[in-house]
């Protein structure tokens, strides 16, 4: 180093460069395995999805479909009830009002089959084999067309809502490797067979497995911060390294400090489930609201509580109000986000989220 026309020489040790030549090998090898893993689940579900594609093009041809027509009208009949009943569950489960403008074969994405031809082949031939079966066939083949356009009006959704998350800094599918599944707590058993034997035509597989996405990435879009949890104009301090207000030294803070006074109201900064209500050691009066797929949020520091464990919230709930419990120099709101108990910098999401989320809503 140069410094008032002086050179100056910083030496380190053989022991010490041993040291952080380890620390930079340590470092990469664990970025290697992060990236490898992320790669990996990315091309298991994109393996998924492409068997399930080309299962999707050995569905039943015209001809097999006119055998089984031929095999009894009734057989096929009963199978079209339950395929409805399937197509009714799914919308109301998933979708609720289904949109007037369901996308076509045209403007919907690749990898959505497209069976109208077959579908019109498979009424030629049974208007000519068996004529009363007419009116069954050609129901077949709306049932089909409605599917396959739900099928692609799921995927747009969920397209829609990844490009919302990854706009956040956040990756969908990371979100998705620990989504809903292992949130299911049971309830009445209901097959989602669409043909005899519990047999499942694969174009609704492929519409039940686009709703379960789209479904999954709008909970993980919901639940990431997006109401201020207290006045903004009072952040005392922010995320990150800082000197501590006790002793002066060092310190991380995991979070954002709102200043305020004693008794104003904190709120939910998403929907969630209260998962803790309680004092926690250095956070004083505490609750965190776990909101699915590894991500919560931290409210330390509280005067009181308006909420409590196992309690289902909305964004903008009061949860409870700003205090100076634990240790603390004055009143305030400590605020976290975490992500799989790691904690992040909860500015960026409450900055963007907003806009995000009511954009993302308008185009929906």
């Amino acid at each position: 180093m140069r410094s008032q026309g002086q050179v100056r020489f910083i030496k380190f040790s053989s022991r010490i460069q041993a040291i952080a030549a380890t620390v930079v090998v340590f470092l990469l090898v664990a970025w290697l395995i992060t990236m490898g893993a992320m790669t990996f689940t990315q091309y298991t579900a994109e393996r998924d999805r492409l068997a399930l594609i080309d299962r999707e093009a050995k569905v039943a041809s015209a001809e097999s479909r006119v055998t089984e027509y031929r095999a009894g009208i009734d057989s096929v009949a009963t199978d079209l009830v339950r395929r409805q009943k399937f197509i009714e569950q799914m919308v109301d489960a998933h979708i609720g009002e289904v949109p007037d403008d369901l996308p076509q074969a045209e403007t919907g994405t690749a990898a959505v089959s497209d069976s109208s031809a077959e579908a019109q082949r498979t009424i030629d031939k049974v208007s000519a084999a068996i004529p009363e079966a007419t009116g069954l066939a050609k129901m077949e083949a709306r049932q089909l067309a409605f599917v396959e356009r739900l099928t692609r009006y799921a995927d747009m959704r969920a397209a829609k809502t990844a490009a919302a998350i990854r706009r956040l800094g956040l990756n969908p599918n990371a979100l998705l490797a620990g989504a809903s599944d292992k949130q299911a707590e049971g309830g009445p058993y209901l097959s989602l067979a669409t043909g005899k034997n519990g047999s499942l035509d694969p174009r609704f597989q492929r519409l039940g497995v686009s709703l379960a996405r789209m479904d999954a990435l709008q909970r993980s879009l919901a639940g990431i911060p997006q109401v201020q949890p207290a006045n903004m104009d009072f952040i005392s301090s922010g995320f990150g390294y800082r000197s501590d207000p006790f002793n002066g030294g060092a310190a991380f803070h995991a979070g954002l400090d709102f200043r305020g006074p004693t008794g104003a109201p904190i709120y939910a900064a998403a929907k969630g489930t209260v998962s803790f209500a309680g004092r926690k050691q250095g956070y004083g009066k505490c609750i965190e609201i776990d909101h699915g797929n590894g991500l919560m949020t931290r409210y330390a520091h509280m005067s009181r509580y308006r909420a409590k464990a196992g309690q289902k919230v909305v964004a903008g709930d009061v949860i409870g109000a700003i205090g100076s419990t634990g240790r603390s120099t004055g009143p305030h709101l400590h605020f976290e986000v975490r992500i799989n108990d790691r904690a992040v910098n909860p500015r960026p999401f409450l900055e963007a989220s907003p806009h995000v989320q009511q954009k993302t809503r308008a185009g929906a």
